[in-house]
């Protein structure tokens, strides 16, 4: 392997472990709000803060990118409607059913086993070895999560209501993560981000004024603006930004593997700042997963 490749890589591995360093706190983050912000709000609030924080970067590019942007219409609403606005707002639907260290385990361990599927399917990537037996631990780990530890207990599962909602997440991340790969070439990350930010935020509106309808008016107060600003900044642009970054340097498949180390922080997250249980269950579901993500990228 040539140095410029070792460097590839390394710079890849080290945005992707960042970005899910910051991406933790998503899901600690929806399930502390959650009775103070209704989803779509939380979601819509959030990519509208986002979109205004990167426009300032993306305004120069998109003049030149704007050809390429609308010769590719369907690629963008697809890209958008399932990594900006679906994808979050099941997030932030389940967290209203389950806890944050199930958000994150069901959710990041799921999706880039999908991930890799799809990646294997639409953009002809090598599964190899190493990459399928970490994705069989990682889905030991889910299933060990989902059966709370007892193996029969898969004889009589049913998903609850919450678990559903995160596993749809899970499945709209991994279109987002295989799309990423098939970016028009020639437009800025910056401009590219810009275009599915606001798009998304564009197809979550209606949502949002219905549901608007549904709930009381939203007090604000300092910490769920803090909490919205979080998700809006560190969640989304500096995290896409890198994430995507990511993408190009190691590919969809392998970078997906390392949303297993989400579930890593979350838990340590919602143990802290949340006061949640952290069982023996958890902890072996992490290792599974953590285990995981090291054999997939062993060869790296």
């Amino acid at each position: 392997m040539s140095q410029s490749n070792t460097k590839n890589i390394s710079l890849g591995i080290g945005l992707a472990v960042l970005a899910t360093l910051i991406w933790s706190g998503n899901f600690v983050v929806a399930r502390e709000v959650n009775t103070s912000i209704p989803p779509i709000a939380l979601n819509f609030y959030r990519w509208l803060i986002a979109s205004i924080l990167i426009l300032p970067f993306a305004w120069h590019q998109l003049r030149n990118a704007w050809p390429l942007i609308k010769n590719a219409p369907w690629y963008f609403f697809w890209i958008a409607l399932a990594g900006i606005s679906l994808f979050n707002t099941f997030v932030y639907v389940g967290a209203h059913y389950t806890s944050a260290i199930n958000l994150a385990l069901i959710g990041t361990t799921s999706s880039p086993i999908m991930s890799v599927v799809f990646a294997r399917i639409f953009l002809k990537e090598k599964i190899g070895l190493y990459k399928l037996l970490g994705m069989l631990f990682c889905i030991s780990g889910v299933l060990y999560l989902l059966c709370r530890g007892h193996w029969e207990n898969l004889k009589t599962f049913q998903f609850g209501e919450g678990d559903l909602w995160v596993l749809l997440a899970a499945f709209c991340f991994a279109v987002y993560n295989t799309m990423v790969k098939r970016k028009p070439a020639g437009i800025p990350a910056p401009a590219f981000l810009f275009t599915i930010f606001s798009l998304g935020t564009v197809l979550v509106l209606p949502f949002f004024i219905w549901e608007s309808g549904q709930y009381p008016a939203i007090e604000w107060n300092g910490k769920l603006l803090l909490a919205v600003f979080y998700l809006g900044l560190g969640a989304s642009v500096i995290c896409f930004l890198i994430w995507n970054i990511a993408i190009h340097q190691l590919g969809a498949g392998r970078t997906a593997l390392f949303g297993n180390l989400i579930p890593v922080f979350s838990s340590l997250e919602a143990v802290i700042f949340l006061h949640e249980a952290f069982t023996p269950v958890h902890l072996i579901a992490m290792i599974l997963v953590f285990s995981g993500i090291i054999i997939a990228n062993f060869k790296s």
